[in-house]
């Protein structure tokens, strides 16, 4: 797809400037509304100015009932201080906002009031020295919050969700779908500490961005760029993880051959999983997307740099990168098997 090339060239040059669009935002964010009333909400990779992240929460800040809200950005945006131009230069900043008011009495809250605050300092802006969320004043503020919501650096996802495991935060983010497998990523969802969203449609996601779109004419909208593979990340419950997935099909040796080199069956499709079957099954990592932790339980994957993963499962040491049928290698998968609800229960489980 264009849009994974374009991402891949941008993770090789560390060049991260996709931006979230608000309506993805705010379709997202719609299951999530009571987990924020009375929490400080930190958007850690945003330019306080521009992205739609803090336009999201400073606008909701009263309808959501949030404490506090905090944005930090690097200073190198390509886009700061375009909108909310507080400021001549361009440079890192935290904005801390307390209090959100019709300030300018049209009847509604929206950037305008935000703005106005910040410049009668009822709330704070602070410079930084550098809006690294890996930096010492990013982390200081991190410890702060209950919650993080935002869109990361896809070059540096393993390392933000893995401060994020470190400081016990809650989290709603945009990650993609190859960190699934990402050996630093793939423990945290094996052990249901942390899981996928509902995510843009089709696993499509339109961003502003300063790379080139060579999506088709179809695909393609005005001043964005597509991205495909794009989806949420988060460890607060959500509905849809008590949402079955309803399988028709029943098992057959033929239907879904043994691999050469591990026990387990290959399926195909997600849709394909047989009802009947209780060994280990390889499924596609689409699969995450519909995964009910009380009616499967996840054994392992194929790690997605080319290496066995070594979990007890692929060796690192054998050579072996990609689960084989009859010779022929099969794209990277999960693997699965029927849950146990009793002995899920049993073991103190508390996911309902």
């Amino acid at each position: 797809m264009a849009g994974n090339s374009n991402l891949n060239k941008a993770n090789k040059a560390k060049n991260d400037e996709f931006y979230t669009q608000l309506s993805d935002i705010e379709r997202e964010l719609s299951h999530y509304k009571i987990f924020f009333k009375d929490k400080v909400v930190f958007c850690n990779c945003d330019d306080p100015y521009e992205s739609n992240f803090f336009k999201y929460f400073a606008m909701n800040f009263n309808y959501l009932g949030l404490k506090k809200l905090i944005a930090t950005c690097y200073d190198s945006s390509p886009v700061a201080g375009e909108q909310l131009s507080l400021f001549p230069e361009k440079r890192p900043y935290a904005i801390e906002i307390t209090e959100v008011k019709d300030e300018n009495g049209d009847g509604a809250v929206d950037l305008a009031d935000v703005e106005y605050l910040l410049r009668n300092e009822r709330n704070t802006v602070t410079k930084l020295k550098s809006g690294d969320f890996r930096g010492k004043e990013c982390v200081a503020l991190l410890k702060q919050c209950d919650i993080v919501v935002t869109n990361p650096p896809f070059s540096l996802f393993r390392e933000f969700v893995t401060q994020l495991m470190k400081y016990k935060k809650k989290f709603v983010i945009i990650g993609n779908q190859n960190a699934i497998t990402y050996k630093e990523i793939f423990p945290f969802l094996r052990d249901d500490q942390m899981w996928l969203g509902y995510g843009f449609r089709g696993n499509v996601g339109f961003f502003e961005s300063p790379y080139q779109d060579y999506a088709a004419a179809t695909q393609h909208k005005e001043g964005l760029i597509r991205v495909s593979g794009v989806m949420w990340f988060t460890n607060i419950y959500i509905d849809k993880r008590r949402e079955r997935l309803l399988l028709y099909k029943a098992y057959t040796p033929e239907e879904y051959p043994k691999y050469d080199n591990y026990d387990a069956i290959n399926v195909n499709k997600v849709a394909d999983i047989p009802h009947d079957y209780d060994g280990v099954m390889g499924v596609p990592i689409t699969f995450m997307d519909k995964y009910n932790p009380i009616q499967y339980e996840i054994v392992g994957c194929t790690e997605s740099e080319g290496k066995g993963f070594s979990n007890g499962l692929w060796d690192e040491t054998s050579g072996v990168a990609q689960p084989m049928v009859a010779g022929k290698r099969i794209y990277k998968r999960i693997f699965i098997k029927r849950r146990n609800m009793y002995g899920y229960y049993a073991k103190g489980n508390k996911h309902w």
